[in-house]
């Protein structure tokens, strides 16, 4: 697991001043061809429908409504872009799987668009895969390495809601989670438990993604 001894003081407020900046919407895309311009650093985030994928960005950037939320899984369809002026930097929302009421043909398009953006965007540093603390790895979660190994794209994984557990569940988690990572061939062998609700490791992921941005 990351912990803030990973970091040194001067990383971590380098990590706080990247994203104490006006983080705003850029744009929203459902193919390739309307993608932004590749530039600076990208970081994505990926996870099941209703993991707390915005919740997290909005945590991240200090924004409460820069991300939509909502409690019905499946909302984010697209790959939304989020930027900030003077910073070489663009957070990446990608469609949330696993949401098992949405048409096959619309889920097809979406894995489809999301291998395509994976493998053609040369400035993508991480994937962030998110879990959720209070089910750990599901199968699906699982399938979303698989596509990750395939494109051969570094991803590390991110625990949400980690206040929802007791602390020996979380530790017995992390165990679990990181002796499955070190199976994977793309996978970053550390993971952050975070909650956004409580503030807990957004510190060290901003970190985390400013020692990426300045590499």
């Amino acid at each position: 697991m990351t912990s803030d001894q990973t970091f040194t003081e001067d990383e971590l407020e380098a990590g706080r001043l990247l994203f104490a900046r006006p983080w705003a919407f850029q744009t929203s895309v459902t193919d390739m061809a309307n993608l932004p311009e590749a530039g600076g650093a990208e970081v994505a985030f990926a996870g099941r429908s209703n993991v707390g994928k915005s919740s997290l960005i909005n945590a991240l950037t200090g924004r409460k409504g820069l991300a939509r939320t909502s409690g019905t899984p499946g909302r984010t369809q697209m790959l939304n872009f989020f930027i900030a002026p003077d910073t070489p930097l663009t957070i990446v929302d990608m469609p949330g799987y696993g949401y098992a009421q949405a048409p096959k043909e619309l889920v097809a398009a979406w894995t489809d668009l999301v291998f395509a953006y994976l493998r053609g965007r040369p400035n993508l540093r991480r994937v962030f895969l998110l879990i959720d603390s209070r089910h750990s790895l599901k199968k699906i979660d699982l399938e979303a390495m698989e596509l990750l190994d395939k494109a051969a794209v570094v991803y590390q994984v991110v625990l949400t809601k980690s206040d929802k557990i007791k602390p020996p569940q979380l530790t017995r988690l992390e165990t679990e989670t990181g002796t499955a990572l070190r199976k994977r061939i793309a996978a970053h062998p550390e993971l952050i438990a975070t909650s956004s609700e409580k503030q807990r490791g957004i510190d060290i992921l901003r970190a985390e993604i400013a020692r990426l941005t300045a590499s």
